[in-house]
């Protein structure tokens, strides 16, 4: 698929023939990444939701699709909105909402904040000169889950605001010092937050979406309003990859298969706690050097993490897992899961009022 990495379109206000039938309908009628901006009651203000921008995680269009066609004419939201749908190229190729992006392209989320400006690079800095150029107030990018997971957020920095914008959307916080390349890492003067609604699979996972953006175009004031939640933090998240051409396959047994076998229900450990000495899978004669978890400096400190049990992968402390996936090319290609020592979470009660 030929792509024209300099393009970029805009709809202001638009109307119910713009925006189609559908969510299907609406994303085929686009052809590139597509910016539309919604005039609120509050003209000097500006909220920005990106979506789309892995083509597999459909929730926050179809949220923002549900949102715009529930508009009723004369109904304003609280400030200015700018939605922003970053890869309608890799969420429409056949079968629709099946590629994270196209098998020539690369992950536009690893492409954020480069000094390179060709290709994917071109179109993340005009996603982020779009953000830029209407001084938002908060930034909030849609995702969902690679595997089956609740709803959680991500945030580089823990303050009132990603605690309020969590709270719109889902009850756990991630904090992390993972540097990608991810939108999330920008800094765009405010705070910006990932919502990773859940399983794309899961209508709930849409929902989410919904209703985070509902509230967040209706509160006037976001740090002022009032939340009587409790707030799980989770700190510190790292990464379980395996190395360059390490096969990886799943399983209920133990086969004897190179590279690594992971447990069949993996995805089922999600947010849930990971004893020591629990079984993750099985591992060749090669064993964790198959393996790799890098920290901030970039060492390779799995064996702080996991050992061995003979031929057994098990959790050397107690560990919460999240985006712990099947999809084997995520799991190949990104990680197999990231993990958060049990011992870095803490649970916050948030109560304000404005």
């Amino acid at each position: 698929m030929s792509i024209d990495f300099s393009e970029i379109n805009y709809l202001q206000d638009p109307d119910i023939m713009s925006l189609k039938a559908d969510y299907d309908q609406f994303l085929l009628s686009i052809s590139g990444p597509t910016i539309i901006d919604i005039s609120g009651r509050e003209q000097s203000r500006t909220r920005v939701i990106t979506t789309l921008i892995h083509g597999n995680e459909p929730s926050g269009l179809i949220a923002v699709h549900r949102w715009l066609t529930a508009l009723k004419a004369g109904d304003r939201p609280a400030t200015n909105l700018r939605f922003i749908i970053c890869s309608p190229e890799a969420a429409s190729h056949t079968p629709m909402f099946h590629h994270r992006n196209l098998e020539d392209g690369m992950d536009l989320n690893r492409c954020f904040g480069a000094e390179h400006k060709h290709g994917y690079f071109q179109r993340a800095a005009l996603i982020e000169n779009a953000i830029r150029e209407v001084t938002p107030e908060v930034v909030v990018d849609l995702h969902n889950t690679s595997g089956f997971s609740p709803a959680f957020a991500v945030s580089i920095e823990k303050n009132e605001m990603a605690l309020s914008l969590t709270a719109l959307f889902c009850q756990t916080l991630i904090l992390s010092d993972i540097r990608l390349g991810a939108l999330m890492e920008q800094d765009f003067g405010c705070q910006t937050i990932t919502i990773e609604c859940g399983s794309s699979c899961d209508i709930q996972s849409h929902e989410v979406a919904y209703s985070g953006i509902k509230q967040l175009a209706t509160i006037i004031n976001l740090e002022n309003c009032h939340f009587d939640k409790e707030i799980d933090i989770y700190l510190k998240p790292l990464r379980l990859q395996v190395k360059p051409g390490i096969p990886i396959s799943y399983n209920g047994i133990d086969e004897g298969r190179d590279g690594l076998t992971l447990v069949s229900n993996i995805e089922q450990h999600n947010f849930g706690i990971i004893r020591a000495s629990q079984i993750l899978g099985w591992l060749d004669r090669f064993g964790l050097e198959n393996l790799q978890v890098l920290d901030v400096d970039g060492e390779n400190v799995v064996d702080q993490y996991f050992t061995l049990r003979s031929n057994q992968l098990v959790s050397k402390i107690d560990l919460n897992i999240f985006m712990a996936t099947k999809q084997l090319a995520i799991a190949k290609s990104d990680c197999i899961l990231y993990l958060v020592a049990n011992q870095n979470h803490i649970n916050q009660q948030l109560s304000r009022r404005g």
